[in-house]
C-alpha cells in the first residue's frame, strides 16, 4: 500500500480579508468577526468563509508506505502556511501516493489550490493529467471519478450531495472514536489562544478516523480480505502505541474500547 490520508485545519485569512473586504485596520479578532458577519449576510445565515479566505494552519496525515504506517502533522507548530503546503505537494511529487480524504474535493483540496497559488508552490505531479505521465491521462488526482484521490464522503454518498454524511457520525457508526477534544468550530479560538499544538493533535485524530473508515471501505470493495484488514488495524494500533503521544494513546484507548 502507498496511501496518504490527509486532513487540514484552517483559520480566517484576516490579512487578505482586511484588504479584499475593506476592513481597515481592525484587529485579527475583529476582522474575523467582520468576515463572518459579511459572509452570513451574503449567504443568508452561514458564516462559512469562501475557500480562498481560509488560511491553512495544520495538515495532518496517515501515511501507509511499505511495511510502516506513520501518523503526524506536516512541518512544525511554528511553520508558516507556505511551508506546510510545500511539504504536502512535495510528498505527492516524491511518492505519488493514493490520496484519501473526507470532503477533500469539496474543501481541503480547493483551499490548498488557492493557497498554493498564493505562495507560488509548485506541484507538477499533482496537476499532471497525462501530459508528463501518460498513465495519469485516465487516472489522476483531479478527475472526479478517478481513483488517485478518493474523497470518501463523495464516494460513499454516490456523488449525491443530499446523501453526504459527517465524518464524526460515520466514524462513530462504525465503532471508531469520532471527534476527540475539539471541533472545527473551535479551531479559530484555539489559534487565537496560541494553541497550535492542540489544533494539530485534533487534526491527527480526525485523519485517524478517516483512515479507519478507508480501511473498512477497502474491505467492503474487496481490496482487503478480513485477515489483511485486521493486519492493517493491528499495524496502526502498534504505531499509535509506540508513538508515545497522549492524544494518540487516547485515540487508541477509545478505539479499542469500542472494538
Amino acid at each position: 500500500m502507498n496511501v496518504f490520508v490527509f486532513d487540514i485545519e484552517t483559520v480566517p485569512d484576516v490579512e487578505n480579508g482586511r484588504r479584499l473586504l475593506d476592513l481597515g485596520d481592525l484587529s485579527d479578532e475583529d476582522a474575523a468577526k467582520a468576515m463572518f458577519a459579511l459572509r452570513a449576510q451574503e449567504t443568508g445565515g452561514s458564516e462559512f468563509l469562501r475557500h480562498h479566505l481560509h488560511r491553512v494552519v495544520a495538515i495532518s496525515a496517515v501515511f501507509r508506505h511499505r511495511d510502516r504506517v506513520n501518523v503526524w502533522s506536516l512541518g512544525e507548530p511554528e511553520s508558516d502556511e507556505a511551508e506546510l503546503i510545500r511539504r504536502f505537494f512535495d510528498g505527492i511529487d516524491r511518492f505519488t501516493p493514493e490520496l484519501v480524504s473526507w470532503n477533500g474535493s469539496g474543501f481541503d483540496l480547493p483551499v490548498l489550490h488557492y493557497r498554493a497559488m498564493l505562495h507560488g508552490v509548485a506541484a507538477p505531479r499533482y496537476w499532471d493529467t497525462g501530459g508528463d505521465d501518460h498513465s495519469f491521462r485516465y487516472n489522476n488526482y483531479l478527475g472526479r471519478f478517478h481513483w488517485r484521490h478518493i474523497d470518501l464522503m463523495d464516494v460513499l454518498a454516490g456523488y449525491q450531495m443530499r446523501a453526504n454524511a459527517p465524518l464524526d457520525q460515520v466514524a462513530s457508526l462504525l465503532g471508531f472514536p469520532g471527534k476527540m477534544g475539539m471541533s472545527g468550530a473551535k479551531v479559530w479560538d484555539s489559534f487565537l489562544a496560541g494553541d497550535v499544538d492542540g489544533i494539530r493533535n485534533y487534526c491527527e485524530t480526525d485523519v485517524l478516523n478517516t483512515y479507519l473508515v478507508y480501511l473498512r471501505f477497502e474491505l467492503m470493495r474487496g481490496r482487503l480480505s478480513a485477515e489483511s484488514h485486521q493486519r492493517e488495524c493491528d499495524l496502526l494500533a502498534e504505531a499509535l502505541q509506540t508513538a508515545d503521544k497522549d492524544h494518540l494513546s487516547d485515540f487508541l484507548l477509545a478505539w479499542r474500547g469500542h472494538s
